[in-house]
């Protein structure tokens, strides 16, 4: 880990500000967008190594988003983790089946969340 920049896409301010905490205290440099529109737009001008992503967003949801980050060259390639309180099983298979790299549910496990962004991020380095 080298400091990775992580783009949070979190339109709820206190889910926003706990992810980034437990980032940054973990070494990682963070970026916000609270919506769909603007994380797309911030991964396209600053290409970051991954994106935590919410599904339910104003404007395009996270679905939808994910879409846009994968028509566009800059951004096809950087892994994104939905992070969402949308927990069932049978919503996690459909976030997963709509292209996301990863799934983390609401409230997050902060062990598990890491892991997660680690073995992502490792991921990334060796391909």
């Amino acid at each position: 880990m080298g400091g990775e920049l992580i783009l949070i896409v979190e339109d709820q301010p206190l889910n926003r500000k706990l992810v980034r905490d437990i980032l940054q205290a973990t070494g990682y440099q963070t970026l916000e967008a609270e919506t769909g529109e603007d994380g797309v737009r911030m991964a396209r001008d600053h290409k970051p190594q991954l994106i935590l992503m919410d599904i339910q967003l104003p404007g395009i949801n996270g679905i939808e988003a994910l879409k846009c980050l994968r028509e566009h060259p800059a951004t096809q390639d950087i892994p994104v983790i939905a992070v969402t309180a949308s927990a069932m099983q049978k919503n996690k298979q459909e976030i997963l089946e709509s292209g996301f790299d990863g799934y983390q549910p609401k409230p997050i496990s902060v062990t598990a969340f890491l892991d997660a962004v680690k073995a992502k991020l490792a991921q990334g380095v060796s391909s």
